[in-house]
């Protein structure tokens, strides 16, 4: 193992060790997954609870979206300043007090600003989870790290919205917050007791706030940085069109009961750990940026297919979800790669590369989760359009910023 500060220069980590780091980080990657994922199938019954409009609906996701973006780019240089565990474990408390209050929402604009607030926490998480792998890996070594993370990751969107399905037929959508407060509790005492600070002072930024925001336009003055970067954005815009649209292009078009929503989804999860999984053995032989432009491909791809279906109706309920799993599954390929491939442009500030990328990705998912919402037309041709645009420009940028690895 390669360390580049702090913990990571010490001796390599016993296997059992290593393991159990790459499990809790994995695990504090979950709240995003969690927070969105196990709602999902609730959106319909909640629109009819709280007398809301689908868009409004759907714009508790985008609020969450905008609250992890915003989240990350102001957490990852804070982590940077002031260590990892002071800013993981405050934003964990703001996640366990917002998701308490979500339960106890009285209306959809209630609900939209809290969900804000409540990614705004969760946000801390995801990206101190990610700069900490940087604190102790680098290279094609992070990105092999990475793509095990996902697989930890992995789990939470695979069980999520069954669990989200079931707490729905037997309580109401407000347990799934109790649910999500249960989980922040969980991850917070396993922060406290188990995850060390990896970031010591001797290697922290002496930044003020001004300069911390200014590492920013240096990473993205930074033609491969940026690249990798928007790139990942793109992509995984893709995906948020999905969440938003999904749950009524499946239950409500095509009928799917509420809980079996999460077979549907699982298809997809199942997609992300298969090639998470492949990523991992093959990055050390093939290296980081061929998988990515392998990965760029395959959202085009799916992009496109997608939206043909969409469009003439060609193959039902499996001409949706077929090409999903192609693009969805593709994004194992991009994540990890462009993430490890833009850390290692600027290894002595991990913590702010890790926040623009999860800030600009769910930045993009507004965007996309929001454009979905408001060409909502009661088919699926609004998230399949979305899709392609996200997938197709991907590939662009791939090809305009990203096409050497020495960049």
């Amino acid at each position: 193992m390669t360390g580049t500060s702090g913990l990571g220069q010490r001796a390599a980590l016993p296997p059992a060790q290593t393991r159990w780091l790459i499990i809790i980080l994995g695990t504090l990657t979950a709240f995003g997954p969690m927070s969105i994922d196990m709602y999902l199938p609730s959106l319909p019954s909640m629109a009819a609870d709280l007398d809301a409009p689908v868009g409004g609906v759907q714009m508790t996701l985008s609020s969450f979206f905008v609250g992890m973006g915003l989240g990350q780019l102001l957490f990852g240089p804070l982590s940077d300043r002031f260590g990892r565990r002071p800013m993981l474990l405050a934003g964990i408390v703001l996640y366990i007090l917002t998701s308490a209050l979500c339960a106890l929402s009285t209306g959809i604009e209630m609900l939209i600003g809290l969900r804000l607030l409540q990614a705004l926490g969760g946000s801390a998480a995801a990206v101190i989870a990610r700069a900490m792998v940087r604190d102790f890996f680098a290279g094609d070594q992070a990105a092999r790290v990475l793509s095990l993370i996902m697989l930890v990751m992995g789990a939470a969107p695979l069980i999520a919205p069954f669990i989200g399905g079931y707490v729905l037929v037997w309580f109401q959508w407000r347990a799934i917050f109790w649910v999500l407060a249960g989980f922040g509790l969980i991850c917070f005492f396993l922060v406290l007791g188990a995850l060390p600070e990896s970031h010591p002072a001797e290697r922290r930024s002496r930044h003020g706030l001004v300069g911390m925001l200014g590492v920013y336009g240096r990473i993205l003055g930074h033609p491969g940085a940026l690249g990798y970067l928007l790139a990942n954005a793109t992509a995984y815009g893709g995906m948020f069109a999905f969440f938003a649209g999904s749950p009524f292009v499946y239950i409500k078009i095509f009928q799917v009961a509420p809980e079996h929503y999460g077979y549907l989804f699982a298809c997809n999860v199942i997609a992300l750990i298969g090639n998470s999984l492949l990523n991992a053995k093959l990055v050390l032989r093939l290296g980081a940026h061929r998988l990515f432009v392998l990965g760029t491909a395959l959202t085009a791809v799916g992009g496109l297919v997608l939206l043909f279906n969409a469009v003439t109706g060609f193959g039902g309920l499996p001409g949706i979800v077929v090409p999903l799993f192609i693009y969805i599954g593709a994004l194992s390929l991009i994540g990890a790669n462009a993430l490890a491939l833009a850390l290692d442009r600027f290894p002595q500030a991990a913590g702010s590369v890790s926040a623009l990328s999860g800030g600009l990705m769910f930045l993009f998912g507004a965007l996309s989760a929001g454009a979905v919402s408001l060409f909502h037309d009661g088919s699926a041709l609004a998230m399949a359009a979305v899709i392609a645009v996200t997938g197709l420009t991907t590939l662009a940028l791939q090809f305009g910023l990203t096409r050497t690895k020495a960049q």
